[in-house]
């Protein structure tokens, strides 16, 4: 209980503020003793609402302990000012690709019919093999065809296990054939 009481104690007298983000966040740090060894707590106190995206990159890598040292002013200023050259740079970019493929043409026009029309089945369909060698049965040499022997109604009455070890030699190989079981 005694120790309770000293935690408590030490978490008011002993908290050091180490900064002030631009939402008005304030970072903390203390130092204390844990199994004999000096562990240093760091924790924010937000401004108003307790709303964590509101922390910044710098302020959570500082608080997780992947920054020994607190962001200084200067150096959120710094990367508060290059994250705004990287959103203009891309707001340029985008531009510049929006008119190049005006002047190329690339752009669909939009039709006035509300129908959308969706994926092709067919198309689709298409870049799938239509069966590997070892799907294709072969009938046996005396049966015709249309005629059904014991052996080919045996083989279909064979339960197809869902899963099954490969096997085989690699000679039948053909790269692209595969495909997983549904």
């Amino acid at each position: 209980m005694s120790r309770l009481l000293a935690r408590i104690a030490g978490f008011f007298s002993s908290r050091t503020q180490v900064g002030v983000d631009k939402a008005g966040n304030r970072y903390f740090t203390r130092t204390e003793e844990l199994d004999g060894r000096m562990k240093e707590k760091r924790w924010v106190v937000f401004k108003g609402e307790q709303d964590p995206t509101s922390v910044p990159v710098e302020w959570i890598c500082w608080l997780n302990g992947q920054r020994k040292i607190a962001p200084t002013p200067e150096e959120v200023a710094e990367l508060e000012a290059k994250r705004e050259r990287v959103k203009l740079n891309v707001a340029l970019l985008k531009k510049e690709e929006k008119e190049k493929r005006a002047k190329e043409g690339s752009i669909p026009k939009r039709t006035s019919s509300s129908i959308v029309g969706g994926p092709d089945l067919k198309s689709f369909l298409r870049q799938f093999p239509s069966g590997s060698e070892g799907d294709k049965r072969q009938e046996p040499t005396g049966a015709k065809d249309g005629e059904r022997t014991k052996e080919t109604e045996t083989e279909e009455a064979k339960p197809v296990p869902e899963y099954s070890e490969p096997t085989g030699s690699g000679k039948s190989f053909r790269p692209g054939t595969w495909q997983p079981p549904t």
